[in-house]
């Protein structure tokens, strides 16, 4: 019997609906979930822009409503996380253990954002009964989501609904490339650049790891304050005509024996900032660029003097089945914040509300809830 889903859908224009989608039976490696919150980021708003019609959304956490007869790891009622990036664990990348840029499922890897065969079969949801792909194959604002069984990740923990959607794409960039790209030392400094939704979870990384001294910058004083409450040891107020952060650049010096920080990450999306941690570390220092700038921008090659090392992982080298679970752990022992980081919830009718207050800067993290 098909399932009746209203959901948030991009039309392809700039321009979204809340409209009725129907879903399909799941086929044997797929499950329904019933959706009980999404997570908002800026990339729900970009993919307003891919020129076509597509269920918005791809950070999310539910319960699993349907399953197909070949899924046995999940069962009806089970509480599950959602992963737009869904290994298939056999090709090249997925051998060498970067499950994260899989070479056949990745809708960013593989597909450039489109299908993929990480994607439920595409005729599973019509709308004006015509077949709709899903956000980053999966499609979370949406009161139920059709997905590959291997998208899902059991969650076995009390930890509320909301807290639990933002795992699966902010929180683990952030976490992820402080634990597992840059692989952050004990008694070491990190400098953090933007404390949004993703440098806060970079800030919590590098506090799990040991870091002695975490310098976050921003120039929202609010931000910074918000950047304490989550582990930053020291902040910098910059200044918006401070071009590359150099003055920025220098304080972190002085915080660091005059050498620089050893570990510096971008999480401000701002294309012009993009070299700009290479400023704030010392010389065999390591820059990540943690906010997926696909822009072409110039970088002063005297900036990698000397031995640096500039990285720009994608979503924090993620291993679903093995990186969430040790978030939701450390959240269960009160290492890890999540609660805290949710500064607004909506209904699917307020998306807009949600959109215009995450471009303004408002929020650390908006959630949609059903």
């Amino acid at each position: 019997m098909n399932i009746q889903s209203k959901s948030a859908i991009a039309v392809g224009n700039g321009k979204f609906v809340i409209d009725t989608i129907t879903i399909a039976n799941p086929k044997e490696d797929e499950i329904i979930v019933k959706m009980k919150a999404a997570g908002l980021c800026h990339t729900d708003h970009d993919s307003l822009h891919w020129g076509k019609p597509i269920i918005l959304g791809h950070e999310g956490a539910g319960i699993a409503e349907k399953v197909g007869n070949d899924v046995t790891d999940f069962k009806v009622g089970d509480k599950v996380i959602l992963n737009w990036a869904t290994p298939c664990m056999k090709c090249f990348q997925c051998q060498e253990g970067n499950q994260h840029i899989c070479e056949n499922n990745s809708p960013v890897t593989a597909g450039e954002n489109g299908y993929t065969p990480g994607h439920a079969h595409l005729e599973g949801s019509k709308w004006n009964d015509k077949p709709i792909e899903r956000s980053f194959n999966i499609g979370t604002i949406a009161e139920y989501a059709l997905v590959k069984a291997s998208a899902c990740v059991k969650l076995e923990s009390e930890m509320p609904m909301p807290s639990a959607s933002i795992i699966s794409c902010g929180v683990m960039t952030g976490y992820g490339s402080a634990v597992n790209t840059a692989k952050v030392t004990a008694g070491s400094s990190a400098v953090i650049l933007g404390t949004g939704g993703v440098g806060l979870n970079v800030i919590q990384g590098a506090k799990i790891s040991g870091a002695a001294k975490i310098i976050a910058i921003d120039i929202n004083p609010e931000r910074l304050k918000m950047a304490k409450q989550f582990g930053a040891t020291h902040t910098i107020l910059a200044n918006k005509n401070d071009v590359g952060l150099i003055q920025a650049s220098e304080k972190v010096k002085e915080m660091t024996d005059g050498r620089g920080a050893d570990f510096a990450f971008e999480c401000t999306a701002i294309p012009a900032l993009g070299a700009t941690p290479l400023a704030m570390i010392r010389n065999a220092g390591t820059a990540v660029q943690v906010s997926g700038i696909e822009e072409e921008i110039t970088i002063d090659m005297n900036l990698f003097e000397w031995d640096k090392i500039y990285i720009n992982p994608l979503y924090g080298k993620c291993r679903p089945q093995i990186d969430f679970p040790k978030i939701v752990d450390l959240y269960d022992k009160g290492d890890l914040l999540l609660d805290e980081m949710i500064t607004r919830t909506y209904s699917i009718e307020d998306l807009q509300q949600a959109f215009d207050d995450m471009l303004a800067g408002k929020n650390a993290k908006g959630v949609i809830v059903f």
